[in-house]
C-alpha cells in the first residue's frame, strides 16, 4: 500500500500541492499536518508510522518534508527499511527500494543538511554585522531614560510601585525589575 505524508510549517502554507502529487503517485491513504519539521514529536506523522506494515511505501512529495536534520531522515529511513517498507521522494526522485535510489537518498540528505548550515552561518553572520552596526535585539525598553529616573525619584518620594506602573501605563513587572536592577 502506497501512504503519503504531507506538511507545511506554518498555519498560512497550504498542503494542496503536495497532496495533490501523492495522489497522482497512487497514495491511497495521505497524512497531512502543519507542524514544523526540526519539531522530532509530530503526531501525524506518528500515526502514519505507525501504519505502515512490511511491504507497504511511504511517499513524501520533497526530502525536507519529513525531516529537516539529516540524523532524523536516517533514522527514520533505517527504521523503515529494517521493517521492510519502502520509502519514495516525488521530487528528487529517491526511491530507497533500489541500491541506487538508497545512494541518492543519501547523497541528497547530505545536501540538505549542508545547505542549511549555510543559511544558518550566513543568518549568524548577518545578526553579528547588525550587532556591529548599533542594531538592537528584542522587544523596546518600556521605559526610556528620563522616565526611569523619574520612577526612581517617584519610588524616593515614597509613591507606591503599583501607582508607579500606572503612571507610565507599564506591567509592575517592569517597576519590580527597575528598582532591582537600581538596587544592583
Amino acid at each position: 500500500m502506497k501512504i503519503g505524508y504531507a506538511r507545511v510549517s506554518t498555519n498560512d502554507q497550504d498542503t494542496q500541492l503536495q497532496t495533490d502529487a501523492l495522489t497522482a503517485a497512487g497514495c491511497e491513504r495521505i497524512y497531512q499536518e502543519t507542524q514544523s519539521g526540526a519539531k522530532q514529536d509530530r503526531l501525524e506523522l506518528q500515526q502514519c508510522l505507525k501504519s505502515l506494515r512490511a511491504g507497504d511505501l511511504l511517499i513524501v512529495w520533497k526530502l525536507d518534508r519529513l525531516g529537516r536534520s539529516l540524523q532524523h531522515l536516517i533514522e527514520l529511513v533505517t527504521d523503515l527499511e529494517s521493517r521492510q517498507i519502502g520509502f519514495q521522494s516525488l521530487t528528487e526522485n529517491i526511491d530507497t527500494t533500489s541500491p541506487t535510489g538508497k545512494l541518492i537518498f543519501h547523497i541528497f540528505g547530505s545536501l540538505a543538511e549542508f545547505e542549511r548550515c549555510l543559511i544558518r552561518e550566513r543568518v549568524i553572520a548577518g545578526l553579528a554585522a547588525a550587532k556591529k552596526k548599533g542594531t538592537k535585539f528584542g522587544r523596546p525598553e518600556a521605559l526610556n531614560p528620563t522616565d526611569k529616573d523619574m520612577a526612581l525619584a517617584m519610588f524616593n518620594g515614597g509613591a507606591t510601585k503599583i501607582a508607579i506602573a500606572r503612571h507610565f501605563k507599564v506591567t509592575r513587572q517592569t517597576i519590580y525589575t527597575l528598582l532591582k536592577d537600581y538596587d544592583s
